[in-house]
């Protein structure tokens, strides 16, 4: 292994030159100045920062310059020289040990990391761009650092009554939202595609819900399901009403008739169906949206953002929006799911474009500039 090689990593020059620090001061005081095994806080530092065989090569470092500080000290053989580098000896060794259980860590947290990462974005499947005469685009954003899904969810499915989607909010935060979200996420896709109405999957997922819930667990969630003849039918579970936007600038909180209890808490579904005009876009979102506050505690308008919804493609409105959100809130301390829906008379060409990476982030890189 070359010099060169070995210095490849810029972790090793730190202990390195706590290294040359730590004899030059030892050269120019008195021996007796210093603490034994002194030298062996460069092979500590390494155990913390670098791998095992660095740390390895900075302790025999390290043992090498205690045992010539015999010459400059003029203490070869000495008692205290014995002491030094028996000392810097030990602790180099113990140093070896630290590296090595913090790299197997470190080694174990990735794997459980990358497994997490899989089973999240099993979680939340790719959104189709198209599916039939409809366009959509997905935002997902968590509140947790380094997680890519939290209690929020959505969902779509192509059904023989028409393309049905779910967007909901299981309560709390953690890994019980996310195993309630995954819950209900595999619950819809069975249900979306053998119930005939939509009023019957949200009573098989309010049956699913109650199963595994606690005495304080729901979930809010709105489901719909698009219709060929260009109308919208809606269940709205305790959730915010989907923002129904039209190319005449018709734009408002969509009508989803009486309040009904969450999924969990036994609602009794009552569909709405709505005309949803050709061009027409409608947002699906959770409470992580309209709850942000700026300093000054004002809420997050949804309503004055509906033109930066319906200018340019779905991506470019999604990324409108959270742009405007960004702006207003000081800090996003909850997750949040976003689902752009919109109606054309001509069924497009399907795409690829969207992806997990764009459609699912962490809200940690979201922070004003």
């Amino acid at each position: 292994m070359t010099v060169r090689r070995w210095l490849r990593g810029a972790d090793v020059l730190t202990p390195l030159g706590v290294l040359a620090a730590i004899a030059a001061l030892d050269a120019l005081f008195p021996a007796k100045l210093l603490v034994s095994g002194v030298f062996a806080l460069a092979s500590l530092a390494a155990s913390a920062i670098t791998t095992v065989r660095r740390t390895g090569s900075v302790a025999l470092a390290a043992f090498a310059v205690a045992a010539l500080s015999g010459i400059w000290h003029q203490n070869l053989g000495t008692a205290a020289w014995w002491i030094r580098v028996a000392a810097t000896a030990i602790l180099g060794f113990i140093a070896v040990l630290l590296a090595r259980s913090r790299v197997r860590r470190e080694r174990e947290l990735r794997h459980m990391t990358t497994i997490a990462e899989a089973v999240q974005r099993a979680l939340l499947r790719t959104m189709p761009s198209s599916i039939g005469s409809l366009r959509f685009a997905a935002r997902y954003l968590s509140a947790t650092k380094d997680a890519l899904a939290g209690g929020d969810l959505y969902e779509v499915a192509e059904a023989p009554q028409g393309v049905r989607v779910i967007l909901g909010d299981a309560r709390g935060k953690g890994l019980d939202a996310v195993q309630m979200a995954a819950t209900v996420l595999a619950a819809f896709r069975r249900a979306a595609v053998i119930e005939p109405s939509l009023a019957a999957v949200a009573v098989d997922l309010d049956d699913v819900v109650t199963a595994v819930a606690g005495d304080e667990d729901f979930v809010t969630a709105v489901l719909a399901e698009f219709h060929s003849d260009g109308t919208v039918t809606v269940v709205n579970c305790g959730h915010h009403p989907p923002l129904l936007m039209t190319d005449t600038g018709t734009d408002a909180l969509l009508d989803t008739g009486d309040p009904e209890p969450p999924l969990g808490l036994q609602p009794m579904p009552d569909p709405v169906t709505r005309h949803l005009p050709e061009g027409a876009r409608m947002l699906f979102y959770t409470d992580g949206l309209v709850e942000a506050r700026d300093r000054q505690g004002d809420f997050f308008r949804l309503e004055d953002s509906a033109r930066t919804l319906r200018t340019g493609s779905l991506e470019e409105g999604l990324d409108g929006l959270l742009g405007r959100l960004i702006d207003h809130a000081d800090e996003i301390d909850d997750d949040m799911a976003l689902v752009l829906v919109e109606r054309h008379g001509i069924p497009p060409v399907a795409t690829d474009e969207d992806s997990p990476d764009r459609a699912m982030s962490n809200v940690h890189g979201l922070r004003r500039r």
